[in-house]
């Protein structure tokens, strides 16, 4: 499944959060925390998190590289938005 234009007039944190919601939690995310970590909440394995990664690269139309795959950038819905932020952020001209 492509995720792409359909997500684009949303806000960052809303589309991951409802991706998250929709594929890992069947819809039933109401007491989903952004800053909850989705691994100790055993919301995504390891398999959850390639598909969230997917999901990241084709929705932002960005690239993650495997050393960018910590749980410090996507494992939580927080921080997975602020990870999209940074590298979705135009590149900082220098004089």
């Amino acid at each position: 499944m492509k995720y792409s234009d359909d997500f684009l007039p949303m806000n960052q944190t809303k589309q991951i959060r409802d991706f998250v919601i929709s594929n890992f939690m069947f819809g039933e995310g109401a007491g989903l925390n952004d800053d909850a970590s989705l691994i100790d909440r055993g919301i995504v394995d390891s398999t959850g998190m390639l598909e969230l990664i997917v999901f990241l690269e084709e929705t932002f139309r960005l690239k993650i590289d495997p050393d960018e795959m910590i749980p410090e950038n996507l494992d939580s819905v927080t921080k997975a938005a602020a990870f999209v932020s940074r590298k979705t952020a135009p590149a900082q001209v220098q004089a």
